[in-house]
């Protein structure tokens, strides 16, 4: 019985991103960087959304929420990431590793059901423009983030619970920079093979569903704008969606990638780089993607800006 519980005592250690130690303060260097950039700018991109009236719209009220998820979404990797990447120990109590586990989860399939949130949008707005006001009103856009939410945290809480039974008798060393589903299952001596079949139908399930509802949503968009005469009209019409597609193509591509494998294909460098894309990578981003070439939002940043000079 003591062995059972061992790992609730000694909790793990993340052996991060490489265990070179010549790479460790490069690394930190370059991982604050990007973690200070992502922060500042989606926090840059929720201060011009809600400073400029112009921008209260659905699609700007899901992009700053998405913002701010994206914020608290590296804010649970990250910055313990940087501590162990200057620390001898790099340790995580057992606790700690399920509650990184529940909330990077949970933030990170928020993510997912506001970039669903999103297509829906713009599936309306293109497809059905005159009903856009009334089908995507105030009341029904907080409806979609509060399900986003409520979801995804019910999935959370059931993974860890089905991880919290598990026992870690050998290795408690994750391969990884933080405590993710896929690594922490390699360590246990229990038998996974159920616990490995709910993860995987349950996964399934909650990310597939936002995801094929971008799918039908650009499937139904793509007719539609095929079917606008002039080539200047579905020009406009696609260019409303480039920034959500490309946002899309790196946050699913790399999760797909990551999650719908069985273990025994589960890579240690191979997923760590991957895993980086969508946890640090795509929310750095993001601000950039959504600016660059949207004018709207430039002109929300420009107005932000000159406030700030003021």
């Amino acid at each position: 019985m003591e062995t059972k519980n061992h790992s609730s005592h000694s909790g793990f250690i993340l052996l991060g991103i490489s265990s070179n130690p010549q790479l460790q303060k490069p690394l930190f260097a370059i991982f604050l960087i990007m973690y200070l950039v992502t922060v500042v700018g989606n926090v840059l991109i929720i201060l011009a959304i809600h400073s400029d009236s112009r921008l209260h719209t659905p699609m700007y009220f899901f992009l700053s929420n998405l913002s701010f998820m994206d914020i608290c979404f590296t804010t649970v990797i990250v910055p313990k990431m940087l501590v162990n990447l200057l620390s001898e120990t790099k340790a995580i109590s057992f606790v700690g590793c399920l509650v990184q586990m529940y909330f990077f989860m949970a933030f990170a399939n928020t993510d997912s059901y506001l970039l669903a949130s999103m297509a829906i949008d713009r599936l309306v707005a293109i497809c059905n423009p005159f009903h856009y006001d009334r089908v995507m009103n105030p009341r029904r856009c907080l409806l979609m983030l509060l399900g986003s939410c409520t979801i995804s945290h019910l999935h959370s809480l059931l993974r860890v619970l089905l991880m919290s039974r598990l026992s870690f008798c050998a290795s408690h060393v994750i391969k990884h920079f933080f405590c993710d589903t896929q690594p922490v299952l390699k360590l246990s001596c229990s038998d996974t093979s159920s616990s490995q079949i709910v993860v995987m139908t349950e996964t399934l399930a909650v990310i597939a569903t936002p995801f094929l509802c971008i799918l039908f949503s650009y499937l139904r968009i793509i007719i539609t704008v095929l079917r606008i005469p002039s080539a200047a009209g579905k020009w406009k019409a696609f260019s409303t969606c480039s920034s959500h597609l490309t946002v899309v193509a790196l946050f699913y591509g790399s999760v797909i990638y990551v999650y719908f494998r069985p273990l025994s294909m589960y890579s240690v460098v191979k997923d760590r780089i991957a895993t980086v894309m969508y946890t640090v990578v795509t929310p750095m981003l993001n601000p950039f993607i959504y600016s660059l070439r949207n004018k709207d939002m430039n002109r929300g940043l420009r107005k932000l800006r000159d406030r700030i000079h003021l």
